[in-house]
Order: C-alpha cells, then sequence, then structure tokens
C-alpha cells in the first residue's frame, strides 16, 4: 500500500490530469476527473447557473467544477465582438468534476470518492524538450507604433487607460509538474494553478483574486501599479513611490473605480466598500500596487450574472471596459487565449473562486506562450511599459534557463 507520498510521486509521473491550486496555508490537487466540460458561449449561462448546483459527493470539497474561461468567450458573453485574429486554436474553456482532492498542508490529508484512487499505471519514457530562446510577436517599434495610436485614441476620450499585450512564444514540450513546483520556489502567489491535461498544460503564479463570493458577500482585489524590485528596497519603499508616483496613482483609481462599478451592477446599494485601500504586495521581481472592495451580493444575482459583470477582469483590459476591449480587439492582431481570462472553482452551493490569469504559461499543441501587458495612460512612456512587460515574464522566462 502506498503511503500519501508515494502515491502523490506516482500521480505526477503518471499521465493522469489533474490540478494544482494555492490556498492560504498550502495547496490542493484535484484528480480523477469525471467529467470534461468544454464550455463555449452556446452553453456558458446554462452551466454557470444550472449544472453547478448538483451535488455529486458527500464530500463538500468535490461538490464543485474547476477550471478556466479563456478571453474570447468573455468577450463574446458580454457581447464584444473579436476580429479574426492570429490563432492558437485552443479550447475557448473547460471546467472539472473531480472525485479525489488531496490537501497538502503541513500533513498530506486526502479525500475521495473512489475506493482505488490509487490504482493507476504510470507512463514510462516521457520526452520533454524546450530553449530558453523566446520570440515576441511585438518589437519595441511595434509597440511604441500602438502606443502612440491609443495615446491619441486617450486624447479623444475613446478610452482613459489600456493594456497592450506582448506574447513570448517557444517551441517546446514541458514537465508541467517540474515547472511549476520550481515556479513556486521562486514566485509563488496567491492565486497559483496548475492545470495538467493529456494534450495541454497551464503554470500561472498569477497574483491577482477577481472573485471570492462566499454566500452572499462578494470581494474583489484589483492589481494597478507595478515596481521593479532593486537591491535595498523594502514595501515601505515601494508605498512611497507609488503614493509620490503620479502616473502609477491616476492608473490605480481608475481601476478600483471600475471595479466598485463593476460590483454595483450585482450589489445591494450603499454596500459596496473599500476594505483595504491601496496596499502593497511583494513578488520576486517586482511589487504591486493593490486595493480590495467587497459587497453584499442582492437577491435572485445568478452566478453568471456575476461573471457577466466583473469579467475580463478589468485591471488587466483598461477602462472604460467595454469600449476599451473593443479598441484592443481591434488592434491585437493574435488572440489572447487564456491571458486575461479567469481560473477557478464554483461550487455547488454558489461559492466561488476566481482569479485573473496572468504570469501564466501555456504549452499546446508543442508550442510554450506567456503573455504580458502593461497599462497605457496619458504621461506613459513607450519604453517603460514594454520593459515592464519584460520585469512581468522574467520569472517564468527564466524557468527555462534552469
Amino acid at each position: 500500500m502506498l503511503n500519501n507520498k508515494e502515491y502523490i510521486n506516482k500521480l505526477y509521473q503518471s499521465d493522469k490530469a489533474l490540478i494544482i491550486y494555492k490556498v492560504k496555508n498550502g495547496f490542493d490537487i484535484y484528480t480523477d476527473l469525471k467529467e470534461k466540460i468544454i464550455v463555449k458561449n452556446s452553453n456558458l449561462k446554462k452551466f454557470l447557473n444550472h449544472q453547478v448546483k448538483k451535488k455529486h459527493s458527500k464530500i463538500s470539497d468535490l461538490n464543485c467544477y474547476i477550471g478556466f474561461l479563456g478571453y474570447k468567450i468573455l468577450c463574446e458573453n458580454i457581447n464584444v465582438h473579436l476580429p479574426k485574429q492570429k490563432s492558437n486554436n485552443f479550447y475557448p474553456g473547460i471546467f472539472y468534476r473531480p472525485q479525489t482532492i488531496i490537501k497538502i498542508r503541513k500533513n498530506i490529508l486526502i479525500k475521495s470518492s473512489l475506493k482505488n484512487y490509487r490504482n493507476f499505471k504510470i507512463e514510462k519514457n516521457k520526452k520533454y524538450y524546450h530553449t530558453d530562446k523566446f520570440k515576441v510577436n511585438i518589437n519595441l517599434q511595434q509597440y511604441s507604433k500602438l502606443f502612440d495610436k491609443f495615446s491619441k485614441k486617450i486624447k479623444e476620450g475613446k478610452t482613459y487607460q489600456i493594456k497592450i499585450c506582448q506574447t513570448y512564444r517557444n517551441k517546446a514540450k514541458i514537465n508541467s509538474i517540474d515547472f511549476f513546483w520550481n515556479l513556486m520556489k521562486i514566485n509563488q502567489s496567491p492565486e497559483s494553478f496548475l492545470i495538467r491535461d493529456k494534450d495541454y498544460s497551464i503554470i500561472s503564479c498569477s497574483p491577482e483574486t477577481l472573485i471570492n463570493k462566499k454566500n452572499k458577500y462578494i470581494t474583489t482585489k484589483p492589481i494597478a501599479g507595478t515596481l521593479r524590485k532593486r537591491k535595498n528596497m523594502s514595501k515601505s519603499i515601494a508605498l512611497n513611490f507609488f503614493r509620490k508616483n503620479e502616473k502609477e496613482s491616476k492608473e490605480h483609481n481608475m481601476i478600483v473605480d471600475m471595479e466598485r462599478n463593476d460590483l454595483s451592477k450585482i450589489c445591494k446599494t450603499g454596500s459596496v466598500k473599500i476594505k483595504k485601500l491601496k496596499k502593497v504586495e511583494e513578488f520576486r521581481d517586482l511589487y504591486h500596487y493593490v486595493t480590495t472592495i467587497g459587497g453584499k451580493i442582492k437577491s435572485k444575482i445568478t452566478n453568471h450574472d456575476i461573471i457577466s459583470a466583473l469579467m475580463p477582469g478589468g485591471s488587466v483590459i483598461g477602462c472604460p471596459k467595454i469600449s476599451t476591449l473593443n479598441l484592443l480587439n481591434k488592434s491585437e492582431n493574435f488572440e489572447r487565449s487564456i491571458y486575461t481570462g479567469s481560473f477557478g472553482l464554483i461550487y455547488s452551493n454558489g461559492n466561488m473562486r476566481f482569479n485573473i490569469i496572468i504570469r501564466s504559461i501555456l504549452n499546446f499543441n508543442n508550442l510554450v506562450e506567456i503573455s504580458a501587458a502593461s497599462g497605457v495612460i496619458l504621461g506613459s512612456k513607450a519604453k517603460n511599459e514594454y520593459a515592464e512587460n519584460a520585469i512581468k515574464a522574467k520569472s517564468l522566462l527564466d524557468l527555462f534557463k534552469l
């Protein structure tokens, strides 16, 4: 009989689909994924409002669906048109129903609705390959041209802030388990996750919680403001920088106002409050400027209503949301795929937790994609924003050098 550690190691060496999700004091691993529901715009509402209410297990932790929604489906859901773009033909969204959960804390706790969940085969002689040489879809000259175009749109009042996306690509087939745990050693973030399926993997150290719904209360935690970490820097120095930097303060205030407005669509009048205003969070290569906002949900609001109000997350798009999305989609030649989509859990009781998919690696069809975006407002400089994207992608690109 395998002990818990031996079972987990065997699971990692197998080809079984699994999901790892960062929680407050450790990690949860979901496996024995009985259902794999490919979510499209045509079935999204039905899935969110009906299917998730079914209780499948006596184990409360397993009465959930876990998965992701890509950027495109989130745009289509709020009637934002996407023109034809270059595409990797990845799934619009997928959710799974787990039958086994492994809770990694100080000790390992395993719950399963299956009696023989430890019995499975290991796939041998897996072949992985990658290089650390990436091609980026937009160079500085191209970025500057797009930057100037958007700066003009800001002056015309078409948008106030807009996020330009860059994508790094590389031919690779990676060991997602090794990559994920190496990433957790160097840049563990509150919304980190891994999905490993037979034909793809997603590895992420996302820092941003978009939706945390518990009963009738919901919080969102927008990030707007980035500072590269240097020697002898501290959180207090970073906080002082953000407070005094006009560009970062403006960017943050715009996003906070937009997220408050998004929450107001689904929350009771007067209940939307700022819980934590303009705090600094520290990561390996950078500091972020973060605010937490919460509110009490109106009666008869569905999960689809909530997702429609809050997704795509405003902090990675710009504002105002709809007009900015339309500008972005007309100007970006490559589909964002998972980037600025959302990953999370929906429980049978209606509770939800979703992040924004940033700081992520997608490995699909023997290609790796890593995307990053920085905000353009009046007063921004193209070189600075281009460099900020590189800082955001650095911890992921560094994995390929190990």
